[in-house]
């Protein structure tokens, strides 16, 4: 057990941890987020389209927050719907998109011909959505999408510059969906799981004007040496259609909201640590960079509080979100969150007092039906105890089955909310 301030005991460190996590997720579910945003009914229809892994539970919510007609058709990852009563709810793939998505991606975008200005049209977007409605812009084929975006997967590029591509192949992203809506009212309620909250990254921002060209869309394929199909060239290279850019009048009546982020995320977990004695600080929710990198830098932080009560004074636990990347470069299924701990647990060396927790508050890290893992002092000690070899496993981004063998792995199943990575080191 861990002393606090007030005399009493907190919960063991791991528990103390995956309680952190736990207020991180519920600080960002759908039915604490979307009922403080509900627009104005219009006089005309209302019609609700969305995309993302939090849509299907955004749905479900705004219905039962809806007193006047309505209609609408979300897109949301297998596993992740729940049931609506007006609101049609599509399951498709992620992260790499199939016909299911493309289907309903294109079923959103014929929903918008003929409105007209005294209509409505709500967005609900969250972390997902950029795969999940896939609609291959005219001349690229939906398998020669498929392939860039498996190879944008796999280069460690962040979402930002994913999604730039992913914009200028789409006949819906980027602005696309509410250009088509024009000129009904489109209100955007958005769960952001990306760094720094650009709701026009967000599911690829449907409904938000895009800055990015053409052109940055090619010098990122270039930048990660992608081997584009030659539908792909010729689309980029033709640059014709750009994306709706701020200032264009169709998206004049456009208007997105942020309901939830990783830094209400951060602060609710805070509050949870603070209660039970322990400082917390957060570190940023920001934080990009390689998996690994950010592993081995945190680890110099976490031994700096214990040794030195700096930043702060133990019992501490250093707080952070954000999206780091793993570029997959051996025979593992890669996964950022088990990256990072399993970097955390080299570098620490069973370090005497540190614990950590990284999860995806969606609970799936990466491809993988798990969340993330806990790591402790004696992580490493266990681990060969039974023939791992954690530099090896490192090298191939093989962390999923490092911390599966070892029984410490997060598992939550759907969360049906996404505001990106959760990390905690709780420094003793």
């Amino acid at each position: 057990m861990v002393k606090n301030v007030g005399g009493g005991m907190s919960p063991e460190p791991e528990a103390l941890l995956r309680q952190l996590f736990a207020a991180a997720v519920d600080a960002a579910l759908p039915d604490k987020s979307v009922p403080r945003h509900m627009p104005e009914a219009p006089k005309g229809r209302t019609i609700v389209v969305g995309a993302g892994k939090a849509s299907a539970a955004m749905a479900r919510v705004f219905e039962d927050h809806w007193d006047g007609p309505l209609e609408g058709l979300i897109v949301t990852r297998y596993g992740h719907a729940v049931p609506t009563r007006r609101i049609r709810a599509v399951e498709a793939s992620h992260p790499v998109p199939d016909a299911a998505g493309e289907r309903a991606a294109a079923d959103m975008l014929a929903m918008m011909d003929g409105l007209g200005p005294d209509d409505l049209v709500v967005a609900l977007m969250s972390g997902g959505g950029s795969a999940l409605l896939s609609l291959a812009a005219d001349g690229v084929s939906p398998e020669d999408k498929r392939a860039v975006n498996r190879a944008l997967l796999k280069s460690g590029a962040p979402i930002q510059e994913m999604n730039c591509v992913r914009k200028h192949l789409s006949r819906i992203k980027g602005g696309r969906l509410a250009a088509a809506a024009y000129p009904a009212r489109v209100e955007t309620m958005v769960i952001s799981d990306v760094p720094g909250d650009d709701m026009s990254a967000v599911a690829s921002g449907p409904t938000v004007p895009d800055a990015s060209t053409f052109a940055e869309a090619r010098a990122i394929l270039a930048k990660y040496n992608v081997d584009v199909p030659s539908s792909v060239r010729r689309h980029l290279e033709a640059a014709v259609d750009e994306t709706p850019k701020p200032g264009d009048p169709r998206l004049a009546r456009s208007r997105a909201t942020l309901i939830a982020s990783p830094q209400t995320s951060l602060e609710a977990a805070a509050a949870v640590a603070r209660a039970q004695g322990i400082a917390p600080l957060i570190l940023g929710d920001a934080l990009e960079g390689e998996a690994r990198e950010a592993g081995f830098l945190m680890a110099g932080m976490a031994r700096q509080a214990r040794l030195f009560g700096q930043p702060t004074t133990p019992p501490c636990v250093l707080i952070s979100g954000g999206e780091t990347t793993v570029t997959v470069r051996g025979d593992g299924s890669g996964g950022r969150n088990v990256e990072f701990l399993l970097a955390l647990a080299i570098k620490l060396a069973g370090s005497p007092g540190i614990h950590a927790i990284a999860a995806d508050t969606d609970g799936i890290d990466g491809a993988r039906e798990v969340a993330g893992a806990v790591i402790a002092p004696g992580t490493l000690e266990r681990a060969r105890a039974i023939g791992l070899d954690p530099w090896d496993m490192l090298k191939r981004n093989d962390a999923h089955t490092f911390f599966a063998k070892l029984g410490d792995q997060v598992v939550t199943g759907p969360t049906l909310t996404n505001v990106n990575d959760f990390r905690a080191i709780l420094v003793l």
